[in-house]
């Protein structure tokens, strides 16, 4: 009965031993480092911003300073895109890209050669109601961009112009994908 015991105390602690070495080797219980809205978007292409959140300001609320310009996340008031190819507001632009849209900004008065073939093969045709729901690539004039800046939320990429080859990977990856669900609301008035 004597050695029964040892050989089942063996097991025990061997078994206790082998789940100690691998919770020890995955990073254990407190193995995550990820703190949620605190550090910023998702990993994926271009550059992550913190997320600041997508809050619907009131009319005449002030803005807060974002910390990346153009913007690519925080507090807005939301107007919708209902025009492609043209100059759009902070506040358009934050609002595209909460829904999950793509904005392709550039300092030229009308698109690089070849931005508009690169977004024909990327999306369907820009319209107001596709922008509306996260499902456009938007072409957008301002001032001072050079190249292509691509724009998703919590993200961007500079890119030299429409051959460079992130520019698919960055529309691909992020289109669709907006802001965080079940976050939204509106700032009390002050």
């Amino acid at each position: 009965m004597t050695r029964w015991l040892e050989r089942l105390a063996i097991v025990i602690v061997s078994l206790a031993i082998a789940v100690a070495i691998i919770a020890l080797l995955s990073g254990g219980l407190a193995g995550s480092q990820d703190d949620p809205g605190i550090t910023g978007g998702q990993p994926g292409p271009g550059i992550a911003f913190r997320d600041q959140g997508d809050l619907h300001l009131r009319p005449g609320q002030p803005r807060p300073a974002y910390d990346s310009d153009p913007p690519t996340s925080g507090p807005h008031n939301p107007i919708n895109v209902t025009r492609d190819r043209a100059t759009i507001s902070d506040d358009q632009l934050l609002q595209a890209l909460e829904v999950g849209d793509i904005v392709l900004m550039y300092g030229t008065r009308t698109p690089p050669a070849g931005l508009t073939g690169l977004v024909a093969h990327q999306a369907p045709p820009f319209t107001p109601a596709l922008a509306a729901t996260g499902g456009a690539v938007i072409l957008a004039h301002r001032s001072g961009i050079d190249g292509v800046v691509a724009l998703a939320w919590t993200h961007m990429l500079r890119a030299t112009g429409p051959s460079d080859p992130q520019l698919p990977t960055f529309i691909e990856y992020w289109l669709g994908r907006g802001a965080p669900i079940s976050r939204g609301g509106v700032l009390p008035k002050s």
